[in-house]
């Protein structure tokens, strides 16, 4: 049965610890360079896996290896870096937009997925929201409520990405994310190898 009240708690606990959150800055740069929608479905989708693994595993998701996964999302940051860096040759605003809007659904979606599913495996959220299921036994108002913070974060991302990009060159927030992504892969590397 569906409570209202433990969704709306979930969300607010989930929302505020996912907001500072790498996805968050990851969401921003997708949404920057690539279509909006496009992006959003990706990680929407990846954090809809997130959930239902969250839910489903409970804490067996603090035995995963941590040097492991970080070494992974660092890898993925990098190649998310050099994604970005591709289209960097491009002269024109107007040309360097349709570009990015011209992009398959499906790349760009898949990108936005792999990238969240990997990144947030294992996360604080994550744990969390087994941590919630347990504690209110409720794992569809859980699940909901979860679901929903994490779109929303990701959807105040990709939108920040949208007006950034309106205000700025996009050439210039293409270095500087390709920038971001770099320093999140030596962060997540460096996590890796110290532990």
């Amino acid at each position: 049965m569906f409570s209202p009240t433990v969704a709306a708690i979930v969300f607010g606990v989930i929302f505020v610890a996912e907001l500072p959150d790498k996805t968050a800055l990851a969401s921003l740069m997708l949404g920057a360079r690539f279509r909006a929608s496009y992006v959003f479905c990706g990680i929407a989708a990846a954090f809809a896996v997130h959930v239902a693994l969250a839910i489903a595993a409970g804490s067996l998701l603090l035995l995963l290896p941590h040097r492991w996964l970080q070494g992974l999302v660092g890898l993925l940051f990098l190649g998310g870096a050099a994604m970005i860096l591709r289209h960097k040759e491009e002269k024109e605003d107007d040309e360097a937009l349709r570009a990015a809007d011209e992009q398959s659904f499906w790349k760009v979606a898949g990108s936005g997925f792999m990238l969240i599913l990997v990144a947030e495996f294992g996360d604080l959220t994550q744990i969390m929201t087994a941590n919630l299921a347990a504690r209110y036994h409720d794992p569809f108002s859980v699940g909901i409520g979860a679901v929903l913070a994490l779109w929303a974060v990701a959807g105040i991302g990709i939108a920040g990405g949208r007006a950034l990009m309106k205000r700025v060159p996009l050439p210039l927030i293409t270095k500087i994310a390709a920038v971001v992504m770099v320093a999140m892969a030596g962060f997540s590397l460096y996590e890796a190898i110290v532990g």
